[in-house]
């Protein structure tokens, strides 16, 4: 990757992480954890990698994304304000009456979002039809997943991945946000996970662990997931929560924190900073 692809997409994971920070200070409080570690893969699916058009956000060929860790929906949204699915000034709606951005994330109110999520573990398995609905029709698409780690702690999600196994569903790219945290504590002490890389392999995977925070690792492990053929794919990002905010990422429990003026000006500030030096 050349140097400046390679910055243009840190940019764009800062200006995710900015604008999901400017969504959830609107309204007080929000699940900034979880919607900070996920920036920078958004913006390698969104900024190299998908197949999209904002303008058609139904547009039949286009590949798909299922964000199953629907409390996420801040960088979401943010991501797809940032490409023009919507006006960026909507993210200051987040879950108010009347808003298209609810706290969990709704196909059947946000343009480019295709599967409504946040009853954990559900989205895997939609994720699972969709990919097996495309290869039915010849489709050339492809189906991309986010489970939380924590989320990985239901069930559904590994009848999903067996499933997903057997229809040999080589158009599914499932992506683990291994950010070692969960609700109320450490995936470790609340339900030990193992070994996710040997877990996906043995359930059929195509696999292989990268750094979360690391766009060009992000995007060579997706590079590999276009060749197809008959095994889904899985990317297990070792990430941060609340990565790019210090005192989040400090913050012992940071799933859903309160964002009050002084907090949201301070860290403003240092995103700012930050995609100022990678737009020098």
């Amino acid at each position: 990757m050349e140097l400046k692809e390679k910055k243009a997409l840190q940019a764009f994971a800062v200006r995710i992480r900015m604008a999901a920070l400017e969504a959830i200070h609107s309204i007080g409080s929000g699940h900034i954890g979880g919607a900070m570690s996920i920036a920078d893969v958004l913006a390698v699916l969104y900024g190299r990698e998908m197949k999209y058009r904002p303008e058609d956000p139904k547009w039949a060929d286009r590949d798909k994304l299922v964000v199953s860790k629907g409390h996420a929906g801040p960088s979401v949204y943010g991501t797809l304000a940032l490409k023009g699915f919507f006006p960026y000034e909507e993210l200051k709606t987040l879950n108010k009456g009347g808003t298209r951005l609810p706290s969990h994330c709704d196909r059947n109110k946000t343009p480019g979002i295709d599967v409504t999520t946040g009853s954990l573990g559900q989205g895997a398995s939609q994720a699972a039809g969709l990919a097996l609905g495309d290869k039915l029709k010849g489709r050339k698409n492809r189906v991309f997943l986010i489970v939380g780690d924590g989320e990985s702690n239901e069930g559904q999600c590994w009848e999903s991945f067996m499933f997903a196994s057997a229809k040999q569903l080589g158009n599914l790219v499932v992506m683990i946000d291994w950010n070692k945290r969960q609700l109320d504590g450490y995936t470790d002490e609340v339900l030990p996970m193992g070994d996710f890389v040997a877990k996906m392999k043995a359930f059929g995977f195509d696999t292989v662990k990268v750094d979360g925070s690391d766009v060009e690792a992000i995007a060579k492990a997706l590079e590999a997931t276009r060749k197809g053929g008959v095994k889904p794919y899985a990317i297990i990002l070792d990430t941060v929560k609340g990565h790019g905010i210090a005192d989040v990422e400090n913050t012992e429990m940071n799933h859903s924190m309160p964002v009050n003026d002084e907090k949201y000006n301070k860290w403003m500030g240092e995103l700012k900073a930050e995609l100022a030096a990678l737009e020098e």
